[in-house]
């Protein structure tokens, strides 16, 4: 059992990369397709469980039940920005692969549904494996697939409003 599948469910997404690969961190990093998944301590208290007890197993098997430095599970106090803090836990989850993406009646959805995007709800499939390799040993969640559930305050500052921003100029202006 050196991965096991985990259903997510309700959870708010953040740091989206669905629909193009991102980056990695480093210029020599691989771009991938990724997410983070906020879930309440309270309210999502079954599917941090449902995490740990995937982690657990895979650790069992792979670490003969020695907790590697850096796992995918962290505590939300970590990060100070929309949407963390210490009432959160959150999972960061990479694919190689662009993850299925699909609305509340499993309709396929593309980038230009605007749907989901940080700060929504979602249901999330992800897979908890172990990396033991000449770049460490670690916990680590493969992107599967994501159903948007329903709207959320967007993380982040969103659309600017430039009636805000500007006032209107005329010809003599340069």
């Amino acid at each position: 059992m050196n991965e096991v599948n985990v259903k997510l469910n309700n959870v708010r997404l953040s740091f989206p990369a669905l629909w193009e690969p991102k980056q990695g961190p480093d210029a020599n990093s691989k771009s991938s397709y990724q997410a983070a998944f906020i879930m309440d301590k309270k309210s999502n208290a079954a599917d941090i469980k449902a995490v740990q007890d995937a982690i657990a197993a895979v650790v069992r098997e792979t670490f003969k039940g020695k907790v590697p430095p850096k796992i995918c599970l962290r505590d939300g106090a970590e990060k100070e920005t929309d949407g963390y803090g210490p009432a959160v836990m959150f999972l960061n989850a990479r694919s190689d692969r662009r993850p299925g993406v699909v609305a509340r009646d499993m309709s396929p959805l593309t980038k230009e549904d605007g749907k989901p995007y940080a700060g929504s709800y979602v249901n999330a499939t992800i897979r908890v494996w172990a990396q033991d390799n000449q770049y460490g040993k670690r916990i680590n969640a493969a992107l599967r697939a994501v159903q948007f559930v329903k709207d959320g305050a967007p993380f982040g500052e969103g659309n600017i409003d430039v009636s805000q921003e500007f006032t209107a100029l005329d010809e003599s202006v340069i």
